[in-house]
This record gives structure tokens, C-alpha cells and sequence, in this order.
């Protein structure tokens, strides 16, 4: 947060910010407490999933608790009032910051900035409660959603947790095993702002010659280059679409980007960003 600016302009900003987000996607965003919304975001993010009958993401009940308990669960639906997508976060006591549980957009619509419009309803929501900061973990396989975080929020990751939920299920799981990075959100930094007004700090890999490659990727190409005082790491452009077509491939992928950011981060790297392309930017710790 810059010095001239209090966290009531920062939440203030961070409010105005979230509106425009929503009418961009089209979508109300708002807080959800009905057992009926609830129904449907258990529903929903089933979808997302692709779980099978029997199995919840996230069941209705524990939806309804963390509401309860003075939480977020935040709902987006367009203007038929169909629910579009949602997001859940819990709050420790005692803490400035939030633990963003799962979020999820209907399948079809990820192009339309709903994601976008839950975050900074989040981001909104833990400013108004004196909550500076929110967590979460991701897949770093999926290029998609890291890019999102760590570009288009403006979040940070420098940790790698190893099979974090134990392998899921599911179809888009595959059974692979669950490694996480650890995404940190500060909601009041100017990077944050600048995101959340869709002002994200460019993220391109920068040309590179042979001698810059440092490892070779499972498919025989460079995953990890060092170029322009960076460290730069690939991930497959679709890993979902790869787990089902070539399991053992995936499977190899998954080791590789493990081996890959466990060292850097034990060396004093972050992941700042991530390119268009696929590509992770792995600057010395503490630099933008």
C-alpha cells in the first residue's frame, strides 16, 4: 500500500474496482446466505469439476457454516439470475488475513471476466473487515489458472506443497497427485490496485539463447531458462487435456515442475508472473 494512502481508500478503491469488475462480466456479485444458494454453488462447483454422482466439492452444509460463522461466500449470477459462479473464504480470528477455499465459474464462460468480478468482490469484502491479505493453493500445471493469480490478481507464490490433498478424483484430476503452489494475495499493495483496475504488470518471456536452458522439459524442449537476471519455467499449455490422453506424460510433467520449483524456491526465488505462453517468472525474492 502506498504511504499517502489509508486502507479506507484502498477499501474504497478496492469497492469501486469490484463494481466495474461485475458490470464488465455482466454478472451481480454478492454475498450469498440462503440454504437454496447454497444448494446451487455446491452444484455448480460439482460442474466445474466434473465429480461424479455421490461425490461434493464443497458440500452445501459446510457452505452454510462458513456463512454462519461470519465468513465469505460470495455468488455470481447474470441477469436472469442464474448463478454463474462462486467463491468461498474463511477468516482465522485474530488474523489479517483470508483463506480462499475454492472458486469456480460455470463451464463455457471463463472468457467473460466472472472470475475476475468473484475476486475483487473478495478482495473488497476482506478490506471492509481489515483483512489485508488472502492465500490459497493451486495447481502449477495449470497454466490458465496460474496466470490468472499471479498475473491478472497480482498475487505472489514462494511456496510448493507436495501432494497437498492426497490424489484426487474426478475427471479432471485423473487421479493425479495434488501438488499446490501456495498463491499470496496482498490486498492493499499498488500491484493489487493496478490489477484490479485491469492495469496487470506485462508478463513476457524474453528471447533466450541455447546456452541460457537449464533443463529440458519432459517433451524434450527448454522448461527452464535464465534470461534478463529471471529465471523463466514452462508448463504444458493443457494439462487437463493431457492427463486424459497420456496419463504417463502428465505424470512426468508433475515431477518435473516439482523437482524444478522446489529448488528455486529453496534458492530464494518467487513466482511473480506468468506469460501468455505458458512460462513462469521466477525473479530473486523480493524484486517486482
Amino acid at each position: 500500500m502506498s504511504p499517502s494512502l489509508t486502507l479506507a481508500a484502498v477499501t474504497e478503491q478496492a469497492q469501486g474496482a469490484a463494481r466495474v469488475a461485475a458490470e464488465s462480466a455482466g454478472v451481480r456479485v454478492s454475498d450469498e446466505n440462503s440454504l437454496a444458494g447454497f444448494l446451487e454453488i455446491e452444484a455448480l462447483f460439482n460442474r466445474v469439476w466434473l465429480l461424479p454422482p455421490g461425490e461434493s466439492a464443497i458440500p452445501s452444509e459446510l457452505l452454510r457454516s462458513i456463512s454462519h460463522a461470519g465468513c465469505n461466500v460470495t455468488a455470481a449470477r447474470d441477469p436472469a439470475g442464474r448463478l454463474v459462479g462462486a467463491a468461498a473464504a474463511i477468516v482465522t480470528p485474530q488474523s489479517t488475513s483470508m483463506y480462499s477455499l475454492i472458486a469456480g465459474v460455470l463451464p463455457g464462460i471463463s472468457d467473460r471476466g466472472v472470475g475476475f468480478a468473484l475476486k475483487q468482490h473478495q478482495r473488497a469484502w476482506g478490506l471492509a473487515r481489515d483483512l489485508t491479505e488472502m492465500t490459497w493453493t493451486f495447481d502449477p500445471l495449470v497454466s490458465r489458472n496460474a496466470r490468472f493469480n499471479l498475473t491478472k490478481l497480482g498475487a505472489y507464490a514462494s511456496g510448493y506443497a507436495v501432494d497437498f490433498y492426497g490424489p484426487m478424483q474426478g475427471e479432471m484430476n485423473a487421479n493425479d497427485e495434488s501438488d499446490r503452489l501456495v498463491a499470496v494475495w496482498p490486498l492493499t499493495s499498488d500491484e493489487s490496485a493496478a490489477c484490479s483496475e485491469d492495469r496487470p504488470i506485462a508478463v513476457e518471456r524474453p528471447d533466450f539463447a541455447p546456452n541460457d536452458v537449464l533443463k529440458l522439459g519432459p517433451d524434450g524442449d527448454p522448461v527452464l531458462v535464465a534470461a534478463d537476471g529471471d529465471l523463466w519455467c514452462r508448463v504444458p499449455a493443457d494439462i487437463v487435456a493431457l492427463r486424459g490422453q497420456n496419463p504417463q506424460l502428465a505424470a512426468e510433467w508433475r515431477r518435473s515442475i516439482r523437482s524444478i520449483f522446489t529448488d528455486i524456491f529453496a534458492s530464494g526465488h518467487i513466482a511473480r508472473g506468468v506469460s501468455r505462453d505458458g512460462w513462469y517468472r521466477l525473479p530473486p525474492g523480493g524484486t517486482a
